[in-house]
């Protein structure tokens, strides 16, 4: 049984303990919250035995062995950090840190520990993106990758109003590269690498993040283009094309459809079948490593996020996005 600790006590930690339940040694057994009021609530409801209010404390504390961090991105690398000091092995909500830099350091710190940190980037270990990297090579040559995440954040309206939230917070490390358009950007470097240019823009608002971006991306025999946004909703699919044909995603934070279209006209169906909570699939690798002793995930690994952190830093450069964690 792997024991957790958990800091976060919102809707995706939520989402992610409904997903890991499914998962054989999965138990929570501890809660971190900055008051004790909502750390007790949310231990109750999970049936968690210890909360905890000191950081410190929490990272100390034998009554767990792994930590589930899903606190805002500016708060990220600051408790991982302090939990793999302690030798908790750590599975981190996207974006893993506020830049690379934080990155480094969370990195440096699991392997001096000899423990597991992993970005819980949940779409890279979905049947249907494995179903992606499968079947990549039937449409040939790999010419333009693009992908589409754009959503209403149901916040944007209080923001309208007046009230700044944190997902509209660039304290927080917040906006939409950072909570959506990662989604877009971290498979494209799983598939195909570091881009050698980028050219980004953005739409800022006034509170200091982007309400939506995009991006091109030139590799030596490929582009790349991506849209994200959180203050419109898009419905197109994304769609990595080829010489001989095009692989079409449904949602690529979320592939439940992947279908294959060749330039003869014939198309094929590739999808696999998937659970409702696709959580389940980050829980369960994650659990998996640990029991094996592994210190590095094979599939979101320490390069693939460091990588994508320097791909959102030039992105945010380039969009005029600045966080204070930059500053530290």
């Amino acid at each position: 049984m792997v024991k957790f600790g958990i800091i976060g006590t919102n809707w995706i930690t939520e989402k992610f303990l409904d997903g890991a339940a499914q998962v054989e040694d999965f138990q929570v057994t501890a809660v971190y919250s900055r008051t004790e009021e909502k750390a007790r609530a949310f231990a109750q409801k999970h049936k968690a035995e210890y909360t905890y209010t000191d950081l410190q404390a929490f990272a100390a504390s034998d009554a767990f062995d792994a930590v589930y961090i899903a606190s805002p991105n500016s708060l990220h690398a600051e408790q991982a950090i302090e939990c793999m000091e302690r030798g908790k092995h750590v599975m981190v909500e996207k974006s893993i840190a506020s830049n690379s830099r934080e990155v480094e350091r969370m990195i440096e710190t699991a392997k001096r520990n000899g423990v597991l940190l992993m970005e819980a980037l949940k779409t890279m270990f979905l049947p249907n993106f494995q179903a992606v990297q499968d079947n990549l090579e039937k449409i040939g040559t790999v010419r333009r990758y693009f992908a589409s995440y754009c959503q209403y954040s149901s916040r944007y309206d209080a923001y309208k109003e007046g009230t700044v939230l944190n997902a509209f917070n660039p304290a927080f490390s917040n906006g939409s590269l950072m909570d959506i358009g990662v989604y877009c950007i971290y498979p494209m470097v799983t598939l195909f690498g570091t881009p050698e240019r980028v050219t980004a823009s953005g739409l800022m608002l006034d509170s200091g993040v982007d309400g939506q971006g995009s991006a091109l991306f030139d590799y030596p025999q490929l582009n790349g283009a991506v849209m994200y946004s959180k203050i419109a909703d898009s419905f197109l699919p994304s769609e990595i094309q080829g010489e001989k044909g095009s692989i079409l995603v449904d949602n690529i934070n979320t592939p439940t459809r992947v279908k294959i279209k060749y330039k003869d006209g014939t198309s094929e169906d590739v999808s696999r079948p998937q659970v409702e909570n696709g959580m389940f699939y980050e829980a369960a690798a994650f659990v998996e490593l640990v029991k094996q002793g592994k210190t590095e995930s094979d599939i979101c690994t320490f390069e693939r996020s460091l990588e994508t952190a320097r791909v959102l830093e030039e992105i945010r450069k380039q969009s005029g996005i600045h966080f204070p964690a930059d500053e530290q």
